[in-house]
């Protein structure tokens, strides 16, 4: 460890003739002597921890002063370029905590020079790089340089296409708490809510300057870049097109259940205002008859009436019993909160 970040780690996938074959190296030495062949390298560095020991260790492949500081420093904006001789890649890996309401966010830089791809990735170990070194260990036919390109394309598709199960992860959780909104409506669900939103508008800030990036990609035709990489890269624009569509259609519902959780609380509001309402209006008229006979005038015509205190009684029941049966008949007694 270093700075809190895993050390950082170096291995090479060199393209035989006969196969890939993967070699791990600790020196600039040993990838000058596995650069000597001239043959397709892919360069792997995982963990970023000590960024000077990286760029001592890739010396030998001559990488440019000014492209090693975007593969580097954490964390970079994402990003999708083609520069003179160069294909630069920076995007983010995402994923859920423990706790489901927040994101975790890895690094992984690419760069497609002549005849070598480096892989920068902040994460120690990635089951899609894992997955693609065993693929290409299998393989026993021999790949030409332009083939690198195509591990960049599935390197970049692996990263998009991890964010699809998140979305729909946080879709289901935005349902739920729709339908916990409708039925009773509490500041916690907000909050949730307010997270997923929060979440939604990180992934967005990492598909965005995507969208407008391939494009001027694809118009720049990169030599590095071969009909079927190009044709990757096509799709790869349609795929974030339609992430970026998924994700405004979540913040759509997400504004859905802060609506609906405003309107739920209204409504609740109005179904405790009713309730006093009916507690005032039934009250009302016996509070005004024990008024009248609670004033101490000699001359009152039932103050020594036998059956006066019983007949109030009797006379304020049945207002009040004439006054519910017919608020009842209205349909104020209904609850206006429950989901219809």
């Amino acid at each position: 460890m270093s700075g809190g970040r895993p050390a950082s780690r170096f291995s090479a996938v060199v393209f035989h003739g006969t196969g890939p074959q993967v070699f791990p190296f600790e020196t600039a030495e040993q990838l000058a002597d596995l650069g000597r062949a001239g043959l397709p390298l892919w360069v792997r560095v995982n963990g970023l921890g000590d960024p000077q020991q990286v760029q001592q260790v890739l010396a030998p492949l001559h990488i440019p002063a000014d492209l090693l500081p975007l593969m580097l420093d954490l964390p970079q904006t994402p990003r999708v370029a083609g520069l003179d001789g160069a294909v630069v890649v920076v995007l983010h890996r995402l994923g859920f905590a423990h706790d489901p309401s927040h994101l975790l966010s890895t690094q992984l830089g690419l760069l497609l020079l002549p005849g070598v791809l480096v892989s920068f990735d902040e994460s120690p170990s990635c089951h899609h790089i894992a997955e693609l070194t065993a693929w290409l260990e299998r393989q026993d036919c021999e790949l030409e340089q332009r083939d690198l390109d195509d591990i960049l394309h599935y390197l970049i598709d692996g990263v998009l296409d991890e964010l699809f199960p998140m979305l729909e992860q946080i879709a289901g959780r935005l349902d739920d708490l729709e339908s916990a909104t409708l039925r009773r409506p509490k500041p916690k669900l907000l909050t949730r809510t307010f997270q997923h939103r929060a979440n939604l508008r990180t992934i967005r800030s990492q598909i965005w300057p995507l969208r407008h990036q391939i494009r001027v990609l694809l118009r720049q035709r990169q030599q590095l870049l071969g009909p079927e990489a190009l044709g990757g890269f096509r799709e790869m624009g349609e795929l974030v097109e339609l992430l970026f569509e998924h994700i405004e259609l979540l913040r759509g519902q997400c504004d859905a259940i802060t609506q609906a959780y405003a309107a739920g609380v209204g409504n609740r509001m109005n179904q405790v205002m009713k309730t006093l309402t009916i507690l005032t209006s039934i009250f009302a008229p016996l509070t005004f008859i024990a008024g009248i006979y609670g004033m101490n005038f000699d001359n009152m015509p039932e103050l020594h009436w036998r059956f006066g205190y019983g007949g109030a009684l009797t006379v304020m029941l049945v207002i009040a019993a004439v006054q519910v049966i017919w608020l009842w008949r209205r349909g104020w007694f209904e609850d206006w909160t429950l989901p219809r």
